[in-house]
């Protein structure tokens, strides 16, 4: 690396193939669920990264464990709320399933 070089930072990668959610009202729009969750785990990830996953590539399963999510409407919250849970499951707060 040269002295003009800024450092290359790890990359972290969340692959998510489907988000379920069981009991909640006809009235949540998953698409703004899924835009909201994507936006604020991407900025946990950036901010706090991902430690279970600090000492190189893995993969997992599931999470289990996760903390409960708000009873709300509101499509936003809903997704800020259920990237906090996944995101308390990467960083070891949760059962890890592999």
């Amino acid at each position: 690396m040269g002295l003009n070089e800024a450092p290359r930072e790890s990359a972290v990668r969340v692959d998510i193939g489907e988000l379920v959610l069981d009991g909640f009202g006809r009235s949540v729009d998953p698409e703004r669920v899924s835009a909201a969750f994507q936006a604020e785990l991407a900025r946990l990830v950036r901010e706090r990264g991902v430690p279970i996953a600090a000492d190189g590539g893995r993969a997992w399963d599931g999470l289990a464990g996760l903390p409960p999510l708000p009873a709300t409407t509101s499509a936003r919250r809903l997704g800020q709320e259920l990237a906090r849970a996944v995101h308390a499951g990467l960083a070891g707060r949760g059962e890890v399933k592999r």
